[in-house]
């Protein structure tokens, strides 16, 4: 199951005590306080890893605690220190509070760490306190409690190219025909409910993720069609490949499926549009009039966009999609 979102509490490990002692022995002349100081609690760290692609475990188990710090003891024994929690999340997750929505780190690279919430402080034992005025001191101090919060995690897929439009256009198809990626396949809109990604090789070496993003609809910006779940996985995408439906079992105007489409990305985020992004007419096997596909292939050109026009199920333009992706994606390439 593919989980992009999660609500997890955390608390660092509170601090131990401090001790209150004193000194009695037969060959210590100089006895005295010898309360030692209580250990401080364990932080609690984030860290991303390549290994995760989902935030299902965190369904599961959604509190995080670490270990309290040691007390102290006498002969000015130090307690030890809490262990050190590490909270492991998939790499593209954003971490946010949950109760100011302030961002608090941006996972992007495996291995990146972050610290959520710092132990708490030991308290001082009573050895601390001896004073040449003050010198039998009874008093220690009590560890600081650790921090808490709630931390609001969302998954965004770390994908080069993008694959968007209006449910079954042929986006899994494509995905499934040019990588090792398997969706869920069907004839009916709404068939993908998850986004799922494809590693594609463009050859000579050279390979780029493919992110397959579940049907839009119009609305999507606002949540019609769980669209704004849909769209955050678009963000950290380099180029777009906007598929259109070119058979005419829908009935519907290609133009204007592109402008649906175009305007939830704008209205989402306008940054969007600023990417490099390529139409491409799907189903050619079953385009029945040529002149849509010519009259689409000519809007395009006028407003300045690369057209392909592709057969996901013959194969036919595949080839050629994929160098125009590379090539958008390592222009020296």
């Amino acid at each position: 199951m593919f989980v992009d979102e999660a609500i997890i509490y955390v608390k660092a490990g509170n601090g131990g005590d401090g001790c209150v002692a004193f000194r009695r022995e037969k060959y210590v002349p100089r006895g005295g306080p010898s309360g030692g100081d209580g250990g401080r609690g364990g932080h609690v760290f984030m860290e991303s890893t390549s290994q995760l692609n989902t935030l299902l475990d965190f369904r599961y188990q959604p509190r995080f605690k670490a270990e309290r710090g040691g007390h102290g003891e006498g002969s000015q024994r130090h307690g030890r220190d809490g262990q050190d929690l590490i909270v492991r999340v998939p790499v593209g997750t954003v971490a946010c509070d949950h109760a100011t929505g302030a961002l608090l780190h941006d996972f992007v690279d495996d291995g990146d760490r972050f610290s959520l919430a710092r132990g708490g402080r030991g308290g001082r034992g009573n050895a601390r306190f001896a004073t040449p005025t003050h010198q039998v001191p009874r008093e220690a101090e009590p560890g600081r409690p650790g921090p808490e919060r709630t931390v609001r995690l969302e998954l965004k897929l770390l994908a080069d190219v993008g694959l968007v439009g209006l449910p079954n256009v042929g986006k899994s198809t494509l995905i499934s025909r040019v990588s090792a990626a398997k969706p869920k396949i069907a004839n009916y809109p709404f068939t993908t409910l998850a986004p799922s990604l494809g590693v594609v090789s463009a050859g000579e070496g050279h390979s780029f993720v493919m992110a397959d993003i579940p049907g839009l609809i119009e609305g999507a910006h606002s949540g019609h069609g769980l669209g704004d779940q849909f769209l955050r996985h678009i963000e950290r995408t380099r180029v777009l490949a906007h598929l259109i439906d070119l058979s005419e079992e829908t009935g519907r105007d290609p133009v204007g499926d592109f402008q649906i489409i175009d305007r939830e990305l704008r209205l989402y985020d306008p940054q969007l549009l600023r990417r490099p992004q390529i139409v491409v007419g799907t189903k050619l096997d079953a385009l029945e009039d040529p002149q849509k596909l010519a009259a689409l292939e000519a809007w395009c050109r006028q407003q300045g966009l690369k057209f392909i026009a592709i057969s996901a199920v013959t194969g036919e333009g595949i080839d050629r999609l994929i160098k125009v992706l590379g090539d958008e994606l390592v222009p020296s390439h």
